[in-house]
């Protein structure tokens, strides 16, 4: 068998890429095929593109990159098209995008027909500098809050560090420009399905629920594909794991790395908090050697190898809500784990800034104060939002694209902190039954309202509102009925408070 050769100097990128194929032409897909252009005739041997549906805008990048036309083919049969014609029985490497489920046809035949296939992400570890450092974050929630987070923390601290992956910089292009020492990346169960040797030096792993069951098909699935993250942190010298203790799913596989020696394991993990919340302390809870947690004076604290690092205060944070306590505490778990100074990672905490779409504060209108909290597009994000006001009730705004999710989760949550919800969009009917049917289970004075659309649902609002109220949007559903994505929903929720603003 022959032996491959690396190059030196970089994580794992061997000098012979050979025949390549790239499946996909969103936009890592583009980025790769970038990349791996600039590499033909030497590391790469032969490009082939095969992507499911053919745009004027994918034509015309194919045009100016130079790929040579008889090696590109659209369709879901794509990866056969190209065996047939170009006469190619194996591809050496397969770079998958995202968005291409691995129960699809072309993920299915690309992996089948290629010695490996391996995510946009994977490859650009391979691709990047030994030296370099890669925190990669993942979770159902809070991941782009606490990749910003990070990378913010990281960067005060005195590292080059850029935010990349989903967050917005696709990671092969950051890794191209080599302008960054540590890579904070924002990594979906997507990408992580289709990993193989990725080896962060420090993962992070927030919160477990059900979500992107329609590309995962089972929960299951979902959840192994989140802690595949974890599969080779034991190669990467002195990896930590920073793990979300509060969430249950997340809990048992704290359990499970517990039962191992630190050599077993081949790295260490700091757990966030316990079952309690993040207030828990796992190490009085289970005897760990290492946590994080908020202390009994509302310190944000990190334990690590018998060091005790105060971070900042929770009343010092600019971020709203419980669940952005938890992200604040992983960012900085990280950010000590890779050996960051605690008071500068204290005074970059106390400065960061809610992100847009994330209980953002948007306006008020007559003295209701408006929060665009559009990227809350499932259960679990919303029923965390709606009990960030305490002791403010807010009126709350659900509806859009319905998931099709269990609502009883999301009622008891509006019920126990909020006075109103405003229903909207195309899942109005299923959330107004849900809510009818828990009726006996309202507090006094609750009120359900109906709307069409998210303007009349804002007016709604504003019908009920009063000076000192909070008007918060955030949905539990995706934007598609009304929208093409969360960040033009939110946007276009912004205006309408400006505008209303403007008039009162």
């Amino acid at each position: 068998m022959e032996r491959t050769e690396f190059i030196e100097g970089r994580k794992s990128a061997p000098v012979h890429l050979g025949r390549v194929l790239v499946l996909g032409l969103g936009k890592s897909g583009m980025s790769v095929v970038r990349y791996c252009a600039g590499l033909l005739g030497g590391r790469v041997s032969d490009l082939y593109v095969a992507a499911g549906g053919e745009t004027e805008a994918s034509r015309r990048f194919l045009a100016d990159v130079g790929i040579d036309p008889s090696h590109i083919a659209f369709g879901d049969d794509g990866v056969s098209q190209l065996m047939r014609s170009c006469g190619i029985e194996r591809f050496d490497l397969c770079i998958a995008s995202p968005g291409i489920p691995y129960f699809e046809r072309l993920y299915v035949e690309g992996s089948a027909h290629s010695a490996e296939l391996i995510s946009e992400v994977e490859f650009s570890w391979r691709e990047s500098r030994t030296e370099s450092a890669w925190v990669a974050i993942t979770g159902t929630n809070g991941k782009t809050t606490t990749t910003a987070c990070c990378a913010e923390l990281l960067a005060k601290a005195g590292l080059r560090a850029s935010a990349v992956g989903n967050i917005g910089t696709v990671c092969l292009d950051a890794v191209l420009a080599d302008e960054t020492d540590a890579y904070v990346a924002e990594v979906s169960s997507y990408q992580l399905a289709s990993t193989a040797r990725f080896a962060p030096n420090v993962a992070v792993v927030l919160n477990i629920t059900p979500d992107h069951l329609h590309w995962h098909r089972t929960f299951e699935a979902y959840r192994d594909a989140k802690f595949k993250l974890l599969d080779n942190l034991a190669s990467s010298d002195g990896a930590v794991a920073v793990l979300d203790a509060a969430n249950d799913v997340v809990r048992e596989k704290v359990r499970e790395l517990a039962r191992l020696s630190e050599d077993e394991r081949g790295f260490s993990y700091i757990p966030l908090g316990t079952s309690e919340g993040v207030r828990g302390d796992m190490r009085r809870r289970c005897g760990s050697r290492d946590a994080a947690f908020v202390a009994e004076d509302g310190m944000l604290t990190v334990a690590f190898k018998g060091v005790e690092t105060p971070i900042c205060r929770v009343d010092e944070l600019l971020v709203k809500g419980g669940h952005n306590v938890g992200n604040a505490l992983a960012a900085a778990s990280a950010a000590v784990a890779l050996g960051c100074d605690g008071a500068r990672i204290g005074e970059a905490l106390k400065a960061f800034a809610p992100l847009a779409h994330r209980i953002e504060p948007c306006g008020t209108i007559a003295g209701a104060i408006c929060y665009n909290d559009s990227k809350a597009t499932n259960v679990d994000a919303s029923v965390k939002a709606v009990a960030s006001f305490a002791p403010v009730r807010p009126i709350v705004l659900l509806g859009g694209d319905d998931k099709g999710t269990d609502l009883s989760e999301l009622v008891s949550a509006v019920h126990a902190h909020a006075r109103c919800a405003v229903l909207f969009g195309a899942a109005a009917d299923r959330f107004e039954r849900a809510f009818s049917q828990s009726s006996d289970a309202a507090p006094e004075r609750f009120e359900v309202k109906r709307a069409r659309g998210l303007e009349s649902a804002l007016d709604a609002a504003l019908s009920v509102a009063g000076q000192g109220d909070v008007i918060l949007l955030s949905p539990a559903c995706a934007s598609f009925d009304e929208f093409g994505s969360f960040e033009e929903r939110g946007d276009a929720f912004k205006k309408m408070v400006a505008a209303r603003a403007a008039r009162a």
